[in-house]
């Protein structure tokens, strides 16, 4: 990640951490003000927001540490850690979520509620709306500086604000005279954070393991490596993604009589013409076999 790239991941993450203490004030208030058990643990879910942000920014600031002789080959996987630690935090968010709602339906203690007051309702409402809007602006960061950490992050804001769509159900229940919908909606909304959490995990799992790249990627690096002059062909192409940089491989076939100069010439070619079309890749080795007639 470019100091550019870095600056503006700090800013977002500063941005979302404001949102997020304003948010969680306004819910906490809400909650006690209106009499709100649903609300008033929505206020504490939102605080785990908070968390999940400073876990972002210690990733990427371990991620774009320059090379060391304890990691010659960077540091990026450091943002897979943190994009892992991100996917547990959503993924118990749905545990807390489906157990309290499950838990309320074996128990009835649905059958014994407070009326909460509008407050909470309007509440749950703009909860909702920040944290959808607070996802697509933290995901349009993500997708443009490439960081899987800051993608996790958004997604956990999305799961913020699937909690707050429980607590608007049951709020609303509440006050119609049908509180089971709120253990109904924790139960449902809790399937959708399992799967944003099990995504999320998935995606750096991939980065940490050597994942290669998709074939249209490699497919369009093989086109460009055969367009380069004196290449008479390719014995083998392989990528793999490290954090979210990218490793190239590549074994070229070219004319055995050429000289060792000249083939090493055309090397150098193919190595700066893969690391020019594709920014991704931090390094491209590239080996040179003589053509079999």
């Amino acid at each position: 990640m470019n100091p550019f790239h870095e600056r503006l991941a700090m800013k977002t993450a500063r941005n979302s951490i404001i949102v997020n203490i304003l948010l969680a004030a306004f819910k906490l208030f809400a909650g006690i003000f209106a009499r709100s058990a649903a609300m008033v643990s929505d206020a504490v879910h939102s605080i785990t927001d908070l968390i999940s942000t400073v876990v972002v920014i210690i990733g990427i600031k371990l991620a774009n540490q320059k090379p060391d002789k304890e990691h010659p080959y960077g540091h990026e996987r450091f943002e897979c850690v943190a994009t892992l630690i991100l996917a547990a935090l959503v993924f118990s968010v749905g545990v807390g979520i489906g157990w309290a709602g499950l838990r309320s339906i074996l128990s009835r203690e649905y059958t014994e509620w407070v009326v909460p007051g509008l407050l909470a309702l309007v509440a749950a409402v703009v909860s909702i709306g920040v944290k959808e809007a607070l996802f697509w602006y933290v995901r349009a960061v993500a997708k443009k500086i490439d960081s899987g950490a800051l993608m996790a992050d958004a997604w956990h804001s999305r799961a913020d604000g699937l909690s707050s769509i429980g607590s608007f159900v049951g709020i609303l229940g509440a006050r119609m005279g049908f509180p089971i919908m709120d253990s109904l909606a924790a139960m449902v909304i809790c399937v959708f954070i399992f799967k944003t959490a099990i995504k999320i995990a998935l995606d750096a799992i991939g980065k940490m393991t050597d994942k290669s790249c998709d074939d249209a990627t490699v497919e369009q690096m093989r086109q460009l490596v055969l367009s380069q002059t004196s290449v008479e062909g390719i014995d083998r192409l392989k990528t793999r993604l490290f954090g979210n940089k990218i490793y190239v491989d590549v074994d070229i076939c070219v004319d055995g009589a050429l000289t060792l100069n000249a083939s090493h010439t055309i090397a150098e070619e193919v190595h700066d013409a893969i690391e020019a079309a594709f920014p991704k890749v931090k390094h491209c080795m590239v080996h040179v076999n003589p053509t079999q007639k």
